[in-house]
Formats: structure tokens, C-alpha cells, sequence
């Protein structure tokens, strides 16, 4: 049976699709919540980018008392002490809700070396799980504000088709959600397993920047060009 495909927000570039970034908003967030940020990249037109923002479904998440909310999966109270999450059967149904809309992307003739998976705290965290894993090689990974989204070795699940794959990590120092340490960690990990990680620390809180946007954007360029 194949998997519904998430209500999104997509912003269609103004010559024939190219390339395709998929990217996952944060916990309580929408599709909306990056939607603004397209313009400010700046990329050029000739390139053809997709964007594509889906919505988290609604689920209740302990970290927040139950309270029922936009989530890809849960979040206890300790996850964040730790910097990850341990919500294994929630990661692994987001997982292919977001595979449908890569195997979406590919239908729609972009290939899947032309597709972007990144995400914002929460939804970095699901991005940085699915590109790792997915068998066929991605152009690249965004992973913003962000932690491990599960306790296990990243070495493990990693496959051939993506182990060196290209990757913008970025946090803010003064972040009191997801502290440094936790993205700080996911970039020495990735690097490890041979992930070619551009990584930037900003003087701020859990949000983005015009200097984080800014460099987004050229490492954006770079990958399509």
C-alpha cells in the first residue's frame, strides 16, 4: 500500500523544476514556517528549485504535556536533555511520509541528485535520519538548529549512496531549546562518517538569521549549479 502523500506548501520556481528542496519545519511549526525565506536565498532563476515544506502531522507530545500539536514524532522530556529523540516507531513513520515525497519529486523528473533534504530543530533532526538512510545519493543535507534523532550509531544506518554527502549544519550560540552542544555533536558525527559538512555558529537564539540565510543560500548554489 503506498503512503499518503503530507499536505504541502511548494513554491515553484519560475522556469521548469530542476532541482528540489524538501524541508522540514520544527516542532509546533507548519509548512508556512520557511516559506517566507525562499526569496532571501536568492538563488538564481536559471536553476529551476523547487521548494516543497510539508506539514507535520498532529500527534500529542510528551515534551509539551500531551498537548496535541504539529510533530514528525515525539519528544520526551529527557530527549532534549540528551539531545535526541528515542521515539524509534515515530522517526521511522516519518520516514516514509517523506520518502513519498522524494519518490514524488523523482516521478515529477527531478533526480534524486538534485534533491535537498533539510529541517529546522525537530525537523533538522528527522532530515539528517532520512538523508543518511536513503538508498539512492541526494544532493545535499540542511541541518539547522538541530540534534541526533536517535540514540544509536550513525554508522550504522548510513548508506554507501550517501555517506559523503554534502551538508549545512548551522546553530545559534545563544540557543536555550537545542543547545550548541547538541548541533556542535551531530556535525562532528556526521563529519566522522565522512559527511563533507560546511558548518556555521551565529550569535543567536533557537532561530535563523540573515547571515545563516545568506550562506544557506550560497551553499544552495553551489549544489545546482
Amino acid at each position: 500500500m503506498s503512503t499518503a502523500l503530507l499536505p504541502c506548501v511548494e513554491v515553484e520556481p519560475r522556469v521548469k523544476a530542476r532541482a528540489t528542496v524538501i524541508f522540514l519545519h520544527g516542532l509546533g511549526a507548519d509548512g508556512h514556517d520557511f516559506e517566507p525565506i525562499v526569496p532571501h536565498l536568492e538563488l538564481p532563476p536559471e536553476l529551476g528549485v523547487r521548494f516543497v515544506f510539508p506539514h507535520a502531522p498532529k500527534r500529542p507530545v510528551t515534551l509539551n504535556g500531551g498537548f496535541v500539536m504539529p510533530a514528525w514524532f515525539d519528544i520526551g522530556g529527557d530527549d532534549l536533555m540528551r539531545g535526541e529523540s528515542t521515539d524509534l516507531p515515530g522517526i521511522k513513520a516519518a520516514e516514509k511520509q517523506i520518502h513519498a515525497l522524494i519518490e514524488r519529486e523523482i516521478a515529477r523528473g527531478i533526480d534524486s541528485q538534485h534533491i535537498v533534504i533539510g529541517g529546522f530543530s525537530q525537523g533538522g533532526a528527522l532530515a539528517a535520519w532520512i538523508a543518511l538512510r536513503y538508498p539512492k545519493p541526494l544532493a545535499g543535507l540542511i541541518a539547522l538548529s538541530t540534534f541526533l534523532a536517535k540514540n544509536a550509531p550513525l554508522e550504522a544506518d548510513t548508506t554507501t549512496a550517501n555517506r559523503s554527502i554534502a551538508t549545512f549544519a548551522a546553530h545559534g550560540t545563544r540557543d536555550g531549546v537545542v543547545g550548541i552542544a547538541y548541533g556542535r555533536n551531530l556535525m562532528e558525527r556526521l563529519k566522522k562518517i565522512g559527511c563533507d559538512v560546511e558548518w556555521h555558529e551565529y550569535p543567536m537564539a533557537h532561530e535563523v538569521c540573515l547571515e545563516e540565510i545568506a550562506h544557506w543560500g550560497a551553499w544552495l548554489r553551489a549544489r545546482f549549479e
